[in-house]
This record gives C-alpha cells, structure tokens and sequence, in this order.
C-alpha cells in the first residue's frame, strides 16, 4: 500500500506492506514529518527556528531538544564538508527569486557573504545564539533527511523492517530495494541501484532554476560564494543515515565532481553517483549499481 500526503513544501509517500496496520503506521510517519516541520521550518511562523532566526544579534534562544539535535546534525555536517553544506547559508534569503528570471546585484550577494558561517553558532544546552543580527539558519538541506530518520526509527518500533518512505528527492529503503535515479535533463531513469537499509538522496539543478542568457540558474548556492553551485547537474549519495545523505548531496553538489566524488570516497559507508556539466557519469568505487548508462548530453 501507499500512502502519501503533503509536508514540508513536498510529498511525502509511505509504502507498506498491505496489513491492519499499515493505515496508523502511515500516519505515524505523517505525524513525524509534521513535527519536524513545525520545529524546523524557518518559513513557518512560530516555529522555534523562526524564533532562532528572529532574535539574532541577541541573547541565547531556548530551543527545543529535537531541534538542537537536528541543528547538531548539521554543524556537524558543515564541519565535516568545510563549509560546503552550511546551515547558516540562510542570510543570502531574498536575494533569489526563482519565480523570475532576475539575477541579483553582485554588490548585494557580497554583502551577504560576511554573515555566513556556521563556526560562529553558538550551540549550548541553554539553547543557541547568532553572534551576527544579519545571520540566519536554514535547515531545508537536512530536515527532510532527519525526518526520513526518524520516521523509520517510528516505523521499526512499531514492528516494520520492511518498508519504503520518500520525500521529494531522498527515500529512505527498510529492506531490499531497486531505487532509479532521474537523468537530469530526461525523465526517465538514467542509473539504478541496489540499497538495502539505506537512503538515497538526490540534489539537482533541475528542481527550481530560471535561465538567463542561456545559463542556468539554480536554488542550490555556494555558501562561500553566494551564487549556484557550478560544474553537477545533480549529486546522488547513498548510506545507511539519511540526515547526512541529505546534507552531503547538497555539498557534493556544490564541490563539483572532482572534489565532491572525493569527498564520497573518503567517508566510510558513502557512496555517490554525480552527472557533470556535461552529461559524464561520475561514480564512487563501491556503488550498488544495477544499472547505468549515458547521462543525456
């Protein structure tokens, strides 16, 4: 059976198998994913990362313990990348508008840049505080991945080691599973493989882009740069945790092939299928490919 339902500006699908349970685990997975975006959506009003953002400049912000752990995650992963993935790439907000093809004044996006760093978050048990009144966090880079977590860590509770959650482009595999990864510039698959208990997580210039001059210009920026990634048309990581699967096909991303496929190799348990510029395949040493062909040019 499956289930699906919208949240966090996405769909949400639940594939289960067809028994009395499957309609209240479904909606335990629903259930989860709506938590999270009610702590961690920056864009909802209320939410307690709203308030993060609202009182930057100022004192330490209590916060709940679901979003420091969530917010851990994510320094940690900005660590872990050098920046590439960075939580607090959230000041560059209103300099794009992917409705209209407008770029931004270069001036504007260099202004933005001294405000983004997420060395400088100040992560305690008494909450967390933006040293910087311009700074702000955003997490649509990880949450979906850590509300892919913890909704299967609901799931096995509950008694499932056999199921299939996804959010926009990561699921999360319970089981044996064939997971197809979408050509970027087609709409069939162009790559499949074989995951078991593991997340597959997928970062894309396709999504939400607007051209101009016939260059492309996509949602996911350069922290360092404030401009789109260059160099991928999209990342696919896959490892058995989906908050870093998530995190890391957003720096992969950005790194571009050579460094992105690099950084893939060196972290154990990791692996990645990267498409360039181009149309090249990229892939790490030990992916659970099934299938592969040429990306479209």
């Amino acid at each position: 059976m499956t289930y699906d339902a919208p949240i966090m500006h996405t769909q949400i699908e639940v594939r289960l198998d067809d028994d009395e349970r499957a309609a209240a685990d479904a909606a335990a997975v629903f259930t989860v994913f709506r938590e999270v975006e009610s702590t961690a959506n920056e864009w909802l009003p209320g939410s307690a990362l709203a308030a993060v953002n609202a009182g930057a400049g100022g004192p330490t912000v209590p916060i709940p313990d679901d979003l420091r752990a969530l917010l851990r995650e994510g320094l940690d992963a900005s660590a872990l990348t050098g920046g590439a993935f960075d939580v607090t790439w959230a000041a560059l907000w209103g300099l794009w508008d992917w409705d209209r093809p407008v770029l931004p004044a270069q001036e504007a996006v260099a202004d933005r840049l001294p405000h983004i760093g997420w060395a400088r978050v100040e992560l305690t048990e008494a909450g967390v505080r933006l040293p910087d009144a311009e700074m702000r966090i955003g997490l649509g880079g990880i949450a979906k991945g850590w509300a892919l977590d913890r909704a299967a860590e609901v799931l096995r509770a509950r008694g499932r080691d056999h199921f299939l959650l996804s959010a926009g482009g990561q699921v999360y595999a319970a089981g044996d599973y064939t997971v197809g990864i979408r050509d970027p510039r087609g709409d069939a698959p162009f790559a499949t493989l074989a995951v078991h208990d593991a997340s597959v997580s997928t970062s894309g210039d396709y999504e939400r882009f607007f051209l101009v001059d016939a260059v492309r210009y996509h949602h996911l920026l350069d922290p360092r740069t404030g401009w789109p990634a260059r160099g991928l048309r999209s990342a696919t990581v896959i490892c058995a945790e989906a908050t870093l699967a998530d995190a890391l096909s957003t720096a992969v991303m950005v790194l571009g092939p050579e460094r992105g496929l690099a950084l893939a190799e060196d972290l154990p348990g990791v692996e990645a299928v990267l498409v360039g510029e181009d149309g090249r395949v990229y892939v790490t040493s030990a992916a659970p490919l099934v299938a592969l062909r040429r990306a479209t040019p």
